[in-house]
């Protein structure tokens, strides 16, 4: 395998976690109409997609491949409770 068909393995197991990440940070704060906290978009993604990279990550070791649907069943729910973790108002 060479160098760029690592980068584009590497491409599109990430893409999942990325997109589902800014799809959560984009649209759950319309959908869910609570309090929303003081997080900007930028974090609330950022964390979105490391928590849903974290799932796909565990999926690939536990499973021993990619593309199992119980990763991505693991990815929605890790990506879904660390938006709803964010959206919590700051405690003072």
């Amino acid at each position: 395998m060479g160098p760029l068909d690592l980068i584009n393995h590497l491409l599109n197991f990430v893409a999942p976690a990325v997109f589902v990440g800014f799809f959560l940070a984009l649209v759950a704060p319309k959908v869910l109409r609570g309090p929303t906290g003081r997080r900007s978009l930028a974090i609330c993604v950022l964390a979105n997609s490391l928590c849903g990279l974290g799932a796909l990550v565990a999926g690939l070791w536990f499973f021993g491949n990619d593309g199992k649907m119980a990763s991505y069943l693991a990815l929605m729910l890790v990506s879904a409770g660390s938006q709803l973790w964010l959206m919590q108002p700051a405690r003072r």
